[in-house]
């Protein structure tokens, strides 16, 4: 069943095939259509590993977004599944902005 949190997009954990951060293109055209605006931004989904740190599964832009543009904004996100080993990633949105 999925879980709802709300988290700091920056402390979120990059997935491992999206290290680099975002895609600048894609990130610019969102910050030039929607601003810091969250407004009917879709659900960012995460996967919660065993230490209980936040692995984006989808929303890498829009997290990154709010991160850049809205610093300790909470959003919300949805926990889509629970992982029984650590995240292989170490690399968090906030590690990508500069």
């Amino acid at each position: 069943m999925a879980r709802f949190l709300d988290a700091d997009p920056a402390t979120l954990l990059l997935p491992t095939q999206r290290q680099s951060g975002a895609d600048p293109w894609k990130l610019q055209r969102q910050i030039a259509r929607y601003g810091n605006s969250m407004s009917g931004m879709p659900m960012i989904w995460v996967v919660e590993d065993v230490d209980g740190r936040l692995e984006i599964l989808d929303g890498v832009t829009r997290a990154t977004r709010v991160a850049e543009l809205a610093p300790g904004v909470r959003v919300t996100v949805e926990v889509i599944e629970v992982l029984n080993r650590p995240s292989r990633s170490r690399v968090t949105i906030a590690d990508t902005i500069p």
